[in-house]
């Protein structure tokens, strides 16, 4: 049985209303290396990453140790803003999804959850995936059967342990909470 460990990306330099894709900032760059303090003694596994910088650097900390570079995955990458939206106006959208359904935003960001639970579900060995907050909730909802887009506040680097057996998700345990500014 595949174990996935859900890491949410460090500490961003810029919020997602200023910059599409910022790097770490010093804080999230130290995140990332308690992150790998705690999961390096576990592999070498199998290490993926979002396309997205904040998550590709977390990634990297973990893989330098391990000395492999992890495998880019679009499946786990950050949920996508409405069409036109402005990005100044992405933190807005971003709070009332977060306080909906899947099924209330609709089918695009039904396919995108789905998205997230398919890959994760078809995972062939022991994972970390370093990904997003709404990503890693898809994953927490999917194995609880919760169709709120928001199951868990987690923590820049909290690490959320999923188990896949017979193609579906279950939940061991769940990434630290914190009250976390979405960036």
């Amino acid at each position: 049985m595949p174990r996935l460990y859900l890491v949410r990306h460090g500490r961003a330099a810029a919020g997602w209303d200023t910059d599409p894709d910022p790097a770490l900032d010093d804080l999230g760059r130290d995140q990332a290396a308690r992150m790998a303090d705690r999961l390096a003694p576990l592999g070498p596994m199998a290490l993926v990453s979002s396309p997205l910088l904040r998550c590709r650097e977390t990634a990297a900390v973990l893989g330098e140790r391990w000395k492999l570079a992890a495998a880019i995955e679009p499946a786990v990458a950050e949920i996508p803003s409405p069409a036109g939206v402005p990005i100044g106006e992405r933190i807005e959208w971003l709070r009332i999804a977060m306080g909906s359904t899947w099924t209330q935003l609709g089918p695009r960001y039904t396919a995108f959850r789905d998205g997230v639970v398919a890959y994760l579900a078809s995972a062939p060995v022991d994972t970390v995936v370093a990904s997003h907050f709404v990503a890693i909730n898809a994953a927490i909802g999917a194995a609880g059967d919760s169709d709120a887009v928001v199951i868990r506040s987690l923590d820049n680097c909290s690490v959320t342990v999923i188990d896949v057996s017979d193609g579906r998700l279950h939940l061991v345990e769940g990434g630290h909470v914190a009250d976390t500014l979405i960036r």
